[in-house]
C-alpha cells in the first residue's frame, strides 16, 4: 500500500508514520504544503501522489474555542473532509477519516457501539459528525475510525498539560464525573493500519481498553511521572464535579466507545494504563 497522510505533523500523523508496516510506502507532506482547506492544492497533491490510500489525520480539536469560532471548526472538520474525500474518490483511493466520541451526548450507561444514535452537545461534536457524513456521502467506502482522549509523547494533549501544571503546583483539581477511555496515539495508528489491511470500511471505534475519569487519568499521570522521575515532588490531585469547572463547551459525561467490532478484526487493545506507562517512558530524557 502506498499511503498519503494529511495532518502528518500532528500526534496521530507522527504515530501513523512511525507504525507504518514495512510493506507500506508513506507519503507525508508537511502541513504547510498539504493545506487541506485549499481544494486546488489538495487535488494536485492527491493526484500527483500515486497513492492507494488517503488518511486524514488532521482536525480542528479546540473544543472550547470552537464554540466561538464555528466557521473555523467547520472549515477544517467538514469542508476540508469533503474536499479530501472527493479527491480520494476521483483518484480511486481508499479514504480514512478519524472522528470522535464527542458525537455522542454521554447519556448512555453502557459503551456506545458504532451504530448508536449520535447527538453531539456542542460545535466540535457537530462538525465532526457532519464531517463523517460528508465523507460517506462523497466516498461511501470511507473507513471512519472514532476515538477519544488521544495523547502522545509529543504534542499538545492532556498528559503534557498535567505534567506542566504538576511541575508548577502542589495541588490540582480535576473533573471526576466525565468518564471515557484514554487512547495512546500509537494504539490508534496501529489499529488504523490493521483495519486497512483487513479492507475494513464503514464506522469503527478505537480506544485503549478500560475506562477512566479525567481525575483517574490525572492521578495515573502523576504516579507514572513520579516513578520515572519526570516529577520531583508529590502533587495532591483532588476530584471535582463538572459543574465546578465551567467551560464554554459541554462535554459528554459518559463517552466510552464499544470496540467489539474493531477488536474482532484487530484483537483487543492493551489497558490504557499500560499504554500510558509506555508513552511516558518515551518522555524520559
Amino acid at each position: 500500500m502506498k499511503t498519503l497522510i494529511a495532518g502528518s505533523g500532528g500526534q496521530l500523523g507522527r504515530a501513523l508514520v512511525a507504525a507504518a508496516p514495512k510493506d507500506v510506502t508513506v507519503v507525508a507532506p508537511p502541513e504547510v504544503e498539504f493545506d487541506i482547506t485549499d481544494a486546488t492544492r489538495v487535488s494536485r497533491i492527491v493526484e500527483a501522489s500515486g497513492c492507494d490510500i488517503l488518511i486524514n489525520a488532521a482536525a480542528y480539536t479546540a473544543v472550547d474555542k470552537s464554540e466561538s469560532d464555528e466557521a473555523a471548526a467547520r472549515r477544517i472538520n467538514v469542508d476540508a473532509v469533503r474536499t479530501l474525500a472527493a479527491a480520494a474518490s476521483r483518484a480511486g483511493m481508499r479514504f480514512v477519516h478519524v472522528s470522535t466520541d464527542f458525537i455522542f451526548d454521554g447519556t448512555a450507561s453502557t459503551p456506545y457501539p458504532p451504530e448508536a444514535e449520535p447527538n453531539p452537545l456542542g460545535v466540535y461534536g457537530r462538525t465532526k459528525l457532519d464531517g463523517e457524513r460528508a465523507a460517506l456521502e462523497v466516498c461511501p467506502d470511507t473507513l471512519i475510525v472514532r476515538t477519544a482522549w488521544v495523547y502522545a509523547a509529543e504534542g499538545g494533549n492532556f498528559v503534557h498539560t498535567m505534567l506542566r501544571l504538576m511541575a508548577e503546583r502542589d495541588e490540582l483539581r480535576v473533573v471526576a464525573d466525565q468518564i471515557g477511555t484514554p487512547t495512546h496515539a500509537a494504539t490508534l495508528a496501529r489499529t488504523i493500519w490493521t483495519l486497512l489491511a483487513e479492507h475494513a470500511a464503514g464506522v469503527y471505534h478505537c480506544t485503549d481498553a478500560g475506562v477512566a475519569s479525567w481525575y483517574d487519568f490525572a492521578v495515573a499521570i502523576r504516579d507514572e511521572a513520579r516513578a520515572l522521575d519526570l516529577l520531583d515532588h508529590n502533587v495532591v490531585v483532588l476530584p471535582i464535579r463538572t459543574v465546578d469547572y465551567s467551560t464554554p463547551a459541554r462535554r459528554p459525561p459518559y463517552s466510552v466507545l464499544d470496540k467489539t467490532k474493531t477488536w474482532d478484526l484487530t484483537g483487543p487493545a492493551r489497558h490504557w494504563r499500560e499504554e500510558l506507562r509506555d508513552c511516558m517512558k518515551a518522555m524520559v530524557p
